[in-house]
Order: C-alpha cells, then sequence, then structure tokens
C-alpha cells in the first residue's frame, strides 16, 4: 500500500512538473510572438512592456497586434486628458501663454482620442472586402493622432516651469505609444488583407 502511495505521489509531480513545462513553452511562444510584433516599433522597449498582456490573444496576427496597440494609445491618451484637464483646474499654469496652449492641448487630445476610437472601431470590422478603404481610413486617422500631438507639443515650445516639463513628458510618452500602433498599423497594411486570416 506505501508504495502505491509513493506511485500515485511521484505520478501527481510528474503530471504537474508537464503542465508547468507546457505553460512555460506556452508563455515562451507568447513572448516570441510579442517580441515579432514590436520589431517593427521604433520604441521596441515601450512595445514589449505595453502590448505584453495581449500575448495570449494576439499571438501571430498583425491585425490583432495592431488593434491592441491602439487600445493601448486609447488608454495612455485617455490618461493624458485627464491630466491636462487636472492642470487647468488646479489652476497652476502660470502665463496667458501657458494656459491658451494647455487649453489648445486638450482639444487637440479630445480630438484624438474620437481618431483613435475611430480606427479601433474600424479595426475590429476589418474585411478583406473593404481592407484597403478602411486601413486608408485608419492610418490617416492615426496620422492626425501623431499630428494632434505634435500640436499640443508646439504649444509649449520655448516655454519652462514645472507644469509646462511634466506636460511634454506625459505628450511625449502618449506620441511614443502612438507611433509604435501606427508601425504595427503599416505592418498589417504591407500584409494586405490575407494576413486577417491568421
Amino acid at each position: 500500500m506505501a508504495g502505491l502511495h509513493v506511485s500515485v505521489s511521484f505520478l501527481v509531480i510528474v503530471v504537474g512538473l508537464m503542465n508547468l513545462s507546457l505553460l512555460s513553452a506556452s508563455q515562451n511562444g507568447n513572448n516570441d510572438n510579442l517580441r515579432d510584433a514590436c520589431r517593427v516599433t521604433r520604441y521596441r522597449d515601450l512595445c514589449i512592456h505595453s502590448l505584453s498582456s495581449f500575448s495570449h490573444s494576439a499571438k501571430q496576427s498583425p491585425s490583432r497586434w495592431a488593434r491592441a496597440g491602439v487600445s493601448v494609445t486609447i488608454g495612455e491618451a485617455k490618461r493624458v486628458a485627464e491630466y491636462l484637464v487636472k492642470v487647468r483646474k488646479q489652476g497652476t499654469m502660470k502665463g496667458s501663454r501657458n494656459r491658451a496652449a494647455l487649453s489648445d492641448c486638450i482639444e487637440c487630445f479630445q480630438d484624438a482620442i474620437d481618431n483613435l476610437h475611430n480606427s479601433l472601431g474600424v479595426l475590429r470590422k476589418l474585411s478583406s472586402k473593404k481592407f484597403e478603404r478602411q486601413m486608408s481610413d485608419v492610418m490617416t486617422w492615426m496620422s492626425s493622432v501623431l499630428t494632434d500631438e505634435d500640436t499640443c507639443l508646439d504649444g509649449f515650445a520655448g516655454r519652462k516651469g514645472k507644469p509646462v516639463k511634466l506636460i511634454r513628458k506625459q505628450v511625449m510618452n502618449v506620441s511614443y505609444v502612438t507611433s509604435n500602433a501606427l508601425a504595427l498599423l503599416n505592418r498589417v497594411a504591407d500584409a494586405g488583407a490575407g494576413s486577417l486570416n491568421i
């Protein structure tokens, strides 16, 4: 009886180790897919960090990685927009030019968030029949997002002070995420409608 108990215990341990090794192999495969997807981006480390939670669902699909990139960008853009509104409400921005730049920046981010939502909506409905037109629309909207972010930064050009410095840092960070999303979208556009089946 003791021998049977030892055998069963040994079997449970072996099965547990096999499951762990399968899980590890699966995670390594997902990490390989993530690194491969981020290979086309300018800010690879940021891409890997920001998209790691999508590894399991996106796998090798360029269109899923692009959707993930746009989703992350929406979250970051909303976070920055909320921060900008908070700065305006706190009244810590000194100087009429800085306050005007802040208002313009808030407006730019509202426009950017609308364009990001438009992009994500189309990406969720990509079809081989409408692929060229859909990707053209998405690329236009995403380019507009980058322009909005640049316009926000331009408003603070040559300006100094801690609030300005913090805003510039926040906006630069979201522009890096946007750049990565655009690179992932370019990969989908280059791969063509056939990539939708992956």
